[in-house]
């Protein structure tokens, strides 16, 4: 792996510096129209809260926390995902949660619930989710959330984490909680960014440039632009060396193993390598005394090249076994085995316009916006076996796209009813349009074509000769046209939100709000209640109660692919092929598959919150209860799943070139139960400087309630439609605990940041409970120190990973060597990152 030097990113950059008065008045008219950088109690928060009437973050009746630019950027991260995964103690992703695009795009979970139960706001309107879903995917299994990391970091001006459940107020997904991702409105100045970085022992060399600039518009408008450019490297594989290459020669080891690489693995680790350049602008003009337009956008390109959930094809006799890639490794085209890769090139945007004005004594906010994931997939280094030693080596394998468009009417005032505040009044409407395509790629990324294996004395023609090796690609499969589908749909929902100080200290708020698809989602309403009681000065009582709901996706509805798997039989690595099913397709029908209905929820959540000067301490603990949660069956119709029975059922319904099948269906219902603790003190001395401290810590446990008898289809069959491994994969692939301790300290111009950050133990289940892994907890420490050089220069160096700790040694080596530190660890498989970055400001 080629080394990367820190110092040759930065030298030229420092040539930037800009005159020091100018900076500083930068940095004044900037800090002027901008919100509170961090998260004090004082900050203004705008989510979860409607109406005319501000709330901070120490009287807000639901635990929220509000995230800085400069807290974002002291984490020594560049996406959104891992930023916020090492600030949110509730919020974690898996190194490797799983084979196709989650391998390359990682799934995330809050309070141990996928994404897809979290809302993604931008500016506070809905933001679009990924095309991607998450298949193959053990952890957050079948989800389709939002991708945040396709949002530039440098053009965030802060973010807003509600945690609770919102879906009254904002429809749904909004059961765990709410991201407001609240773009930069600072009317003047700019800054560039330079970040360089790469792996303590593994390479994966990091390099990206950001930039913003902001100018005035009008009488008190902005216009705020950001762009950032990111490339990052793959690391070297986190496997063991294997010991042969190439089968052994009269027992003894071929002599081309000296010159041979034999970490194969190239799929366990940081495997992927990224291209990315995100590009956002936010902008009002004032175009009256109380009217404004504003507009947003995003705009990202992403380029993928992965490794991950793509076995090494190893050459026939591979390891001294008989057997291993079976017949799909041609020697003609391969003779050393080969790694594929998986080809992703994604477009993204989202793009809003609004006015808001006063009328009639209304607030009004009117919005349309408009966003699409557009993701074009492809395969490298690999082949298509059917179509013989002639066989392309590279391949278009499909395109999905997810469409969203918006539609708002916000209303709110304020009534004086005699109390002792007035009452907040807001109610809305909201129109969506939204679009799944899963496309289908070139032919030779799935054909059969027919190739026969001729039995010419060799190896490869002794084992395989007058057999055909099985269609579509080694490791991937392209999109055919019989998987081919586009669904849309339309929703519209109205909401009422009322809210006011009953008396002096006693907060109550209500909501309602009722949707309606024109699909299977149907009609659905949601309500929610939260209350705040001040006791004494600085200590009071919060909670609320509220019922919510997630609609299936259009991808759970219509998805489909046919896929290549590999499965262990003795020594030999058999090739057999399964298909996911549609829902609404014959075939899945007649195993027992029903419209998806929506998931629903009931949270209830209780705390306390302590504020005294610079010391705040808050105590949240919740419930929150899914019923009809949608997950994918196993595969139905392997040896020990249904086997023949089900493979007649699939050919009676024209479904005649597959091993097995799944499909998503409305399965189980569970109850997830956590207590969220913050505590926040600030210690300002005049020789030793400022402390900022933070210890932060967050529990959860999620159990079972209720799994679905088999359906009437295959009652009469040995079935089981949501084996061990799911469930467990549900309850303990995720650490239960996370604790993460912070220093933030400054002197003048010196500045050092120390977290420290636990992990708590977690388990990769197997369908045999003897087999089951379980991993210890583990604590990760990042520091960085800072220097402003000048008033507009500023430099950093830090580390991530401080102690280059890595996962216990407790997984189950696979033939390739991949597998010793197992695949879930929430801190990644591939040890301590350290980095360097340079910020001129103008």
């Amino acid at each position: 792996m080629k080394k990367f030097s820190i110092s040759g990113l930065l030298v030229g950059v420092s040539l930037l510096a800009i005159s020091p008065a100018r900076a500083e008045e930068a940095a004044d008219e900037a800090a002027a129209n901008a919100a509170p950088a961090e998260a004090d109690g004082s900050a203004i928060v705008i989510t979860g809260v409607r109406g005319r009437i501000q709330r901070s973050v120490a009287d807000s009746p639901v635990p929220i926390d509000v995230i800085g630019p400069q807290e974002l950027r002291n984490t020594g991260r560049t996406g959104l995902k891992e930023i916020l995964g090492n600030i949110i103690p509730s919020l974690t992703m898996p190194a490797l949660g799983g084979g196709g695009t989650s391998a390359s795009v990682r799934p995330i979970a809050i309070r141990g619930l996928s994404g897809d139960y979290v809302l993604v706001l931008v500016n506070g309107k809905r933001r679009h989710t990924t095309s991607l879903i998450n298949n193959l995917s053990r952890v957050s299994g079948g989800s389709t959330p939002v991708d945040i990391d396709l949002i530039p970091t440098i053009g965030v001006g802060r973010i807003e984490v509600l945690r609770d459940g919102a879906a009254a107020q904002y429809g749904s997904d909004a059961i765990s909680g709410v991201i407001n991702i609240i773009l930069d409105n600072s009317p003047q100045g700019g800054e560039v960014s330079v970040t360089g970085g790469q792996l303590y022992q593994k390479g994966g060399a990091l390099a990206q440039v950001a930039g913003t600039y902001g100018l005035g518009l009008g009488d008190g408008g902005f216009a705020r632009f950001a762009v950032e450019a990111k490339y990052h490297d793959r690391a070297d594989s986190s496997g063991e060396p294997v010991p042969y290459i190439y089968p052994l020669v009269n027992g003894q080891p071929d002599p081309r193993e000296a010159d041979a690489d034999h970490l194969i693995a190239g799929g366990y680790g940081r495997s992927n390598r990224d291209k990315i350049v995100n590009a956002s602008y936010n902008a009002e003009l004032p175009v009256g005394d109380d009217t404004s337009l504003y507009s947003f956008a995003t705009l990202s390109h992403r380029d993928i090249k992965d490794a991950r959930g793509a076995f090494f094809a190893a050459p026939t006799g591979y390891g001294g076994l008989a057997n291993t890639s079976g017949a799909s490794v041609l020697p003609q085209l391969y003779p050393s085995g080969f790694q594929a890769y998986r080809r992703i090139w994604e477009w993204d945007f989202q793009v809003a316009l609004g006015l808001r004005s006063e009328f009639a004594g209304w607030s009004l906010d009117v919005s349309t916006g408009f966003g699409r994931n557009n993701v074009k997939l492809g395969a490298e280094n690999t082949l298509n076996p059917s179509l013989g030693p002639d066989s392309p080596t590279s391949f278009f394998m499909g395109r999905q796209k997810q469409d969203l468009w918006v539609n708002n009417l916000d209303l709110s005032r304020d009534l004086d009813l005699g109390l002792a505040k007035p009452v907040s009044l807001s109610l809305g409407v909201e129109q969506r349009w939204e679009r799944f395509q899963n496309l289908a790629g070139e032919p030779d990324s799935y054909r059969d074509g027919g190739y026969v294996i001729p039995a010419d004395g060799t190896p490869f023609g002794l084992l395989y000769g007058g057999k055909s090796p099985s269609p579509g690609l080694v490791s991937f499969t392209g999109t055919s046209p019989a998987d081919a589908s586009s669904l849309s749909r339309n929703n519209v929902a109205a909401y009422v939100d009322v809210s006011t100080d009953l008396t002096p200290g006693w907060f109550l708020g209500l909501a309602g709000r009722f949707e309606h698809y024109s699909d299977s989602a149907g009609n659905t309403f949601s309500a929610k209640a939260s209350t705040r009681v001040e006791l004494t000065k600085g200590l009071a009582l919060r909670g609320g109660v509220n019922t919510g709901f997630r609609a299936p996706s259009l991808a759970q509805t219509a998805f489909s692919t046919t896929q290549n798997t590999v499965t262990v039989i003795g020594d030999d690595r058999v090739s057999t092929v399964s298909k996911f099913l549609p829902v609404n397709s014959a075939a899945a029908i007649a195993l027992g598959a029903k419209p998806l209905k929506p998931e629903k929820s009931l949270n209830f959540t209780a705390g306390v919150t302590y504020e005294n000067g610079p010391l705040r301490i808050t105590v949240d603990a919740y419930q929150i209860r899914i019923d009809d949660r949608i997950v994918k069956t196993e595969f139905l119709g392997t040896a020990s799943n249904g086997g023949a029975a089900i493979k007649d059922i699939l050919v009676a319904n024209g479904i005649d070139d597959v091993d097995s099948a799944q499909f998503f269906t409305n399965a189980i219902d569970t109850r997830t139960r956590g207590v969220d603790v913050v505590g926040e003190y600030t210690l300002d001395t005049a020789a030793l400087g400022t402390f900022r401290l933070n210890a932060a810590y967050s529990y959860n446990r999620t159990k079972i309630l209720h799994v679905i008898d088999n359906p009437e289809e295959l009652s009469d069959l040995n079935v089981t439609l949501f084996g061990r491994q799911a469930q467990q994969d549900l309850v303990v692939a995720l650490p239960r605990s996370k604790v993460v301790l912070s220093s933030n300290w400054s002197l003048d111009r010196l500045r050092a940041l120390l977290r420290v950050t636990r992990y708590g133990e977690y388990t990769e289940a197997s369908n045999v409970a003897a087999s089951d892994r379980t991993f210890g907890a583990k604590w990760i420490t990042d520091a960085e120190v800072g220097f402003q050089l000048t008033e507009s220069l500023d430099i950093a160096v830090g580390a991530n990973n401080l102690f280059d700790v890595y996962p216990q040694k407790n997984g189950a080596v696979a033939y390739d060597g991949s597998g010793l530190y197992g695949n879930f660890a929430p801190f990644g498989l591939s040890g301590g990152f350290y980095y360097a970055r340079l910020d001129v400001k103008f």
